[in-house]
């Protein structure tokens, strides 16, 4: 049985790909001199429209990531997408943070800065324009982006909203 469990777990583990957007050193001061901890930001996604992110904080940078990993797993979203782009025009909000995403005709490629470009990467949307406004901060800006990419919505989901035919959306 133990073995049978570690198989699918390798499994799991092989579905998504896993970036390491940020590493942060926290220090805590005591009596005897400082405690070291590391903070972990890892996005993970399987390139096909569903991406996470997750936070880990451990003594240890390889504990922290896991952690990190395993929060990701639990944070799981799917991004709708019209072919390689997003439906619409958002503005994803979190803090003091902002990030404007535009869709982009084929061939743009990803333009976007650090954190946001792991995102969409993994996500799988190769066509995109975006602009962080506000925080530069790695958490921040991955969770306004992520706050965008939940309020996206494909004509067809609008459709289903409103009980009619695309067609008749105009």
């Amino acid at each position: 049985m133990a073995r049978d469990y570690n198989q699918n777990n390798e499994r799991e583990e092989k579905q998504f790909e896993e970036r390491v957007v940020a590493i942060n050193r926290v220090t805590k001061v005591v009596k005897g001199g400082r405690r070291f901890r590391f903070a972990a930001l890892v996005v993970i996604g399987n390139g096909q429209g569903q991406v996470g992110f997750g936070t880990g904080k451990a003594s240890e940078v390889p504990a922290a990531i896991k952690k990190a990993i395993e929060d990701a797993k639990t944070n799981l979203i799917t991004v709708p997408s019209v072919g390689t782009t997003i439906p619409h025009e958002v503005t994803g909000t979190y803090g003091a943070g902002k990030v404007f995403l535009r869709p982009a005709s084929e061939g743009t490629g990803v333009i976007a800065g650090g954190p946001v470009r792991a995102v969409f990467e993994l996500a799988g949307i190769n066509d995109i324009l975006s602009k962080s406004i506000g925080s530069s901060t790695p958490i921040n800006m991955v969770r306004a982006t992520f706050a965008g990419l939940k309020s996206l919505r494909t004509p067809e989901m609008v459709a289903a909203l409103r009980g009619v035919d695309v067609s008749e959306l105009s």
